[in-house]
């Protein structure tokens, strides 16, 4: 061992990479392993080729953890618009795609080139690919063992994000070093990921694959893990189930075994403020087809297959009783549905769980009884919400071990 570095940073995606420029630009001597042979391709991948890097509106609010509380300080260190200064001061072309989500006009490439650059400019050493076999603590040191040799450090920072997308070469190894070091992890699950349904509870609704509707949608509730979640979003129908910004919202919070709850109408874009009673009160929709009054709100394929649900087909407004249109109003506006389950860490965009965040100190990142032993990222106990905000949760998270080191 010819050095002692500063620190070796175990992952090359978006955490590991900005700490690692971050770090450097600050004098310290960085490392940088990864096992791929070509690094960042999670975020290449990310927001359709285009990255959705990060959002205007990121705040404590916009993230799941067992402490709620964890994200604070980092977001606080290190705010998106941070972030986007930086990606201003390298003339990346961005828009605003949807309630705050920037993305790259061109392409994704261009936000790891800009990280690659960061890392150049403080001097970080990067080498990949390259695989771990240990990591041991040795007095105040650690030792990092490599199949390229060993490595001395003072402190080890764990980026290796989470397990969705294993195609790309995502692994639990952070979570791994958690548990051989005595950190509580979190039991892990895939999160903003696709709903799958049995061939009985969906398949009325099969034939209306590819449609998207705008709905509010509700998951979880107050007394579980993540707590519960209401979104007004697009939802769109697959024939594996439900997809869309909705569904994969409400995944974060849904738990097997209890029903989502989907309000159709209830993010129906029309003038001024819609209401529902006053739609199945109008008199004017009197002798109008059942059919007819719910396509003037929903899509014409959809409001066929909810009115064939329930035997109004073809029927007037005028000739279903009572009793049947509050039942048309219940599956509409309140259609609860259990999902059988998530399309897995294949379709997943990030991890929910991770390392503790009771064992780690919010300010920096490090492990509360290691010195030295820094978490950042995807592989924390801290999922965000759709939209840019687990980027943003990567910036944060490794400027706040950046500083720390």
């Amino acid at each position: 061992m010819t050095k002692t570095w500063d620190a070796v940073i175990i992952g090359g995606g978006a955490a590991g990479l900005f700490c690692a420029g971050v770090a450097g630009q600050l004098g310290k001597k960085v490392l940088v392993l990864d096992h791929a042979a070509v690094l960042g391709e999670k975020i290449r991948i990310s927001g359709g080729g285009r990255c959705n890097f990060t959002n205007l509106h990121s705040s404590p609010a916009n993230f799941l953890s067992l402490n709620p509380h964890f994200v604070k300080s980092a977001l606080a260190k290190y705010p998106s618009k941070e972030f986007i200064k930086l990606v201003g001061s390298y003339e990346i072309a961005y828009h605003e795609k949807h309630q705050g989500q920037l993305f790259c006009d061109d392409s994704a490439k261009q936000i790891i080139d800009m990280l690659m650059s960061e890392c150049a400019k403080g001097k970080a050493t990067i080498r990949n690919p390259v695989s771990v076999e240990s990591i041991v603590q040795q007095e105040s040191a650690w030792v990092v063992h490599t199949n390229t040799g060993i490595e001395k450090t003072k402190a080890v920072v764990m980026a290796t994000g989470g397990l969705p997308v294993p195609a790309i070469g995502a692994t639990a190894y952070s979570l791994d070093i958690a548990k051989q070091c005595g950190l509580n992890v979190i039991d892990p699950r895939p999160a903003l990921v696709p709903l799958s349904f049995t061939a009985d509870t969906f398949g009325n609704l099969n034939d209306l694959a590819g449609l998207s509707v705008p709905v509010r949608i509700a998951s979880g509730s107050k007394g579980r893990r993540y707590g519960a979640c209401r979104f007004n979003e697009d939802l769109l129908l697959t024939h594996k189930g439900l997809s869309g910004p909705a569904v994969l919202q409400a995944s974060s919070y849904w738990v097997e075994g209890e029903p989502i709850h989907i309000d159709w109408l209830g993010a129906v874009e029309v003038p001024g403020a819609f209401n529902c009673d006053e739609l199945f009160n109008d008199e004017d929709n009197r002798l109008k087809l059942t059919e007819t009054i719910l396509s003037s709100v929903l899509p014409q394929r959809l409001a066929k297959a909810f009115t064939e649900q329930k035997n109004m087909g073809g029927r007037k407004w005028t000739e279903v009783s009572k009793k049947d249109r509050q039942a048309l109003k219940e599956l509409l506006t309140n259609w609860a549905v259990k999902p059988a389950g998530t399309l897995g860490w294949k379709k997943a965009e990030v991890m929910l769980g991770g390392v503790d965040t009771k064992d780690l100190d919010g300010q920096t990142m490090m492990s509360r009884n290691h010195a030295g032993l820094f978490f950042i990222g995807e592989c924390v106990d801290v999922t965000g919400h759709l939209g840019g905000h687990n980027f943003q949760w990567a910036w944060a998270s490794g400027f706040a071990c950046a500083q720390a080191l």
